[in-house]
C-alpha cells in the first residue's frame, strides 16, 4: 500500500488555534472548575492541556524533543496560548518541515502528519471547551471536515480496541450534528448532555 504525504495542515492549524484563542479569552473565572466532555479535565486543566499541546507544536517546529514538553501546562490563559500558537505558525512556515520525519508520542511520522495530530487535538478539545463553557462549538465546518478525513485515515475505528491507543470507540453522531461535533464523536466523545438537538 502506498502512503501519500498528508495534505498541508498549516491553514487549518492557524484557523483552529485562532478559534481556540477566542474560546479561552471568553472563559469566565467561575467556569474554571466546571466539568468537560473529556473526563480527564475540568475547564482549567483542559485549557492547560491546550497550552501544552501548543508548546509541543512549537517544539516540533524547532526540531526539539516533543516528549520533553509536558502536555499539561499550569497556565490556562488565552495570552499564553496565543503566543505559543503564533510561534508555532511562524516555525512551521518552512515547507521542508512538512516532509521531514519527526518523533511524536504516537511514533515517527512526517511533519505534516504530526501537525495534523495537533490540529485534531485543537479542534476536539476546542469543542470540549466550547460546550463546557456555553460558547459556539462549531467554527468553520471546513476545518473539521478536512481534519476528519485525516483522522479516519490515521485513527481508524478498528484500532480502538488496543489499550495503547488513546481514543475511545467511535460514537455515532446524533442527527444534525455539526462537523466539529462529528470530529469529536470520531475521537470517542459522546455529545449526550452537552449539545442539545437542533
Amino acid at each position: 500500500m502506498t502512503t501519500t504525504q498528508p495534505a498541508d495542515p498549516r491553514p487549518v492549524y492557524s484557523a483552529a488555534t485562532r478559534w481556540v484563542t477566542d474560546l479561552l479569552t471568553n472563559v469566565r473565572e467561575d467556569q474554571l472548575d466546571s466539568l468537560t466532555p473529556c473526563d480527564e479535565f475540568d475547564v482549567r486543566a483542559l485549557a492547560g492541556h491546550l497550552i501544552g499541546t501548543a508548546g509541543r507544536a512549537v517544539a516540533l517546529g524547532e526540531a526539539g524533543d516533543v516528549l520533553a514538553v509536558s502536555s499539561r501546562d499550569d497556565r490556562y490563559d488565552a495570552t499564553t496560548y496565543e503566543k505559543l500558537t503564533d510561534r508555532a505558525i511562524e516555525l512551521w512556515s518552512d515547507d521542508a518541515k512538512l516532509s521531514a520525519p519527526v518523533r511524536v508520542p504516537w511514533g515517527e511520522v512526517p511533519g505534516a502528519g504530526a501537525l495534523w495530530g495537533y490540529v485534531n487535538e485543537t479542534l476536539v478539545h476546542g469543542w470540549d471547551l466550547a460546550v463546557a463553557t456555553g460558547q459556539d462549538s462549531e467554527p468553520d465546518a471546513a476545518l473539521a471536515e478536512a481534519t476528519l478525513v485525516i483522522a479516519k485515515q490515521f485513527i481508524p475505528a478498528e484500532i480502538r480496541a488496543d489499550d495503547a491507543v488513546p481514543f475511545s470507540p467511535v460514537v455515532e453522531p446524533r442527527p444534525g450534528a455539526g462537523a466539529t461535533e462529528r470530529l469529536a464523536n470520531w475521537s470517542g466523545r459522546s455529545s449526550e448532555q452537552w449539545v442539545s438537538s437542533r
